[in-house]
C-alpha cells in the first residue's frame, strides 16, 4: 500500500462515524434532560417557597449579624410572581412585629447601599400596618400612643441624632395635625419625627439597631406588594472581624448562631 493511500486509511479510520455521532449526541441529551429537571426544582423552590439571604449591615443587630445567612420563607406572604408585581396567596398577613424580606421602595442616592442599587432586597422589622400612628420623641418610639422599647441598646449622641434629615421631609405628606399624639415635627430627625399615619395597604419597617438603619423614615412605608417573605433561621454565620484573613468563613464561624430561630 502507497503512503497516499495509508494516509487516506488512517483518516478515514479517525474519521467519527455515523453510530459515533448518534452516541454523542444521545449521551448529550441524556444528561441535559437529566440536569433541567434538578435546574427546574431549584428554581421553583427558590422562587416559590425558600431562599437563602445575607445579612450585609448592623441595622438590624442584635437580632441579625453582619455575616448571617438566613432562610426565607417565601410561602407565608405568598410567592412573587417573577416578572410582575403579583404575587400569589400566602397563608398569613404581614403583623406588626415581624421580621420581613421586601424589596425597598426607590431610595433616593444619598442613602442606597450602593449607587446603582435604587430599589434594594431588605430585611427589617415591620413597625407600622395601615392605620398606624407611629411617632419618635427624644429617641422613645409610640406606635398608636403606645411605647416600643428599642432591642438595641445603641444610642446616638443627641448633637448627631437631632439634625434635621432632608430625607425625611417626605413624611409631612402622612403627617397628622390636631390630634391627641401632639404636633408634628417641622424638621424630623432621627429622634424627633412624626405622629405620622401609615397609608392603607403599606407597611412601615424600621431596623432594630435604629440609630444605624436606613428604613421607612428615609424611604417611606413599603407597600404590599413588595414583601418577599419573613427569615426563619439562620443556617450559617461567620464574624467578619475575626478569624484568620480570607479564612474567616471557616475560621471565624459562630457556632452557638448555626441553627437559630428569627423572631
Amino acid at each position: 500500500m502507497g503512503k497516499s493511500r495509508r494516509k487516506r486509511a488512517l483518516r478515514a479510520a479517525a474519521r467519527p462515524t455515523a453510530a459515533t455521532r448518534v452516541s454523542l449526541a444521545a449521551r448529550t441529551r441524556a444528561i441535559i434532560m437529566g440536569t433541567l429537571p434538578t435546574l427546574a426544582i431549584f428554581l421553583v423552590t427558590q422562587q416559590l417557597l425558600a431562599e437563602a439571604f445575607r445579612i450585609p449591615s448592623g441595622s438590624m443587630e442584635p437580632t441579625l449579624l453582619v455575616g448571617d445567612r438566613l432562610f426565607v420563607n417565601k410561602l407565608r406572604f405568598g410567592p412573587h410572581i417573577a416578572f410582575t408585581s403579583h404575587s400569589l396567596p400566602g397563608y398569613a398577613s404581614p403583623r406588626r412585629g415581624d421580621v420581613t424580606v421586601f424589596v425597598s421602595p426607590p431610595q433616593d442616592v444619598a442613602i442606597r447601599i450602593a449607587p446603582d442599587e435604587v430599589t434594594p432586597t431588605l430585611v427589617k422589622r415591620i413597625i407600622g400596618v395601615g392605620g398606624d400612628t407611629i411617632a419618635m420623641r427624644h429617641g422613645q418610639l409610640t406606635v398608636n400612643g403606645a411605647v416600643v422599647p428599642s432591642p438595641n441598646s445603641f444610642v446616638l449622641p443627641d448633637s448627631i441624632a437631632d439634625q434635621p434629615q432632608s430625607s425625611f421631609t417626605w413624611q409631612h405628606q402622612v403627617e397628622i395635625r390636631g390630634s391627641r399624639f401632639g404636633p408634628p415635627v417641622p424638621a424630623p430627625s432621627l429622634h424627633e419625627w412624626g405622629p405620622l399615619v401609615v397609608p392603607a395597604g403599606t407597611f412601615f419597617m424600621m431596623g432594630d439597631n435604629r440609630d444605624n438603619s436606613v428604613d421607612s423614615r428615609y424611604y417611606g412605608p413599603v407597600p404590599r406588594a413588595n414583601l418577599r417573605g419573613t427569615p426563619t433561621f439562620i443556617y450559617y454565620s461567620y464574624d467578619p472581624d475575626r478569624g484568620v484573613d480570607y479564612f474567616r468563613a471557616v475560621t471565624a464561624i459562630r457556632w452557638r448562631r448555626l441553627g437559630a430561630w428569627i423572631h
